[in-house]
């Protein structure tokens, strides 16, 4: 038996090997490719239109789900600007900021070391009362 897989062990299979013939062959595919793609491209080049304002969001675009909470915000803050033009963009940004930072700073909040919830009344609803607004940007966003 030995013998058996001795023999195959010591046969080496002929074929072409990877370098230089194989890659070789793989790298003119892909300028072959490449030479394609920019002939196309300089033959039928893409419509130009005209460049996106970023200040501008046209009324039918929304943002994904998971986006749908910060874009609510920053519609609710539009409604501070009476308090002048930069209100709603400055105080939307600063709110979904500061809520970031207190998350950041939530373990140096929290210095309680107890750490089943019943010994925690203020975090928990603390927490509780953040992922209703969560919900409720997120929902209200949806719907508007």
């Amino acid at each position: 038996m030995s013998e058996v897989l001795g023999e195959k062990a010591n046969k080496t299979e002929e074929g072409e090997p990877f370098f230089p013939n194989h890659m070789l062959d793989q790298t003119m595919m892909v300028f072959v490719m490449l030479a394609i793609l920019v002939t196309l491209v300089m033959f039928f080049p893409a419509p130009m239109e005209p460049p996106a304002d970023p200040f501008v969001t046209p009324e039918h675009i929304k943002p994904e789900w998971y986006f749908l909470s910060a874009y609510q915000a920053l519609k609710v803050a539009e409604h501070f600007s009476f308090l002048g033009a930069w209100a709603p963009k400055v105080l939307g940004i600063l709110v979904q900021a500061g809520g970031l930072f207190l998350l950041v700073l939530l373990p140096f909040l929290d210095k309680n070391p107890e750490r089943h919830p019943r010994k925690r009344p203020f975090m928990i609803a603390m927490g509780i009362l953040a992922l209703i607004a969560l919900a409720a940007l997120t929902i209200w966003g949806k719907l508007s």
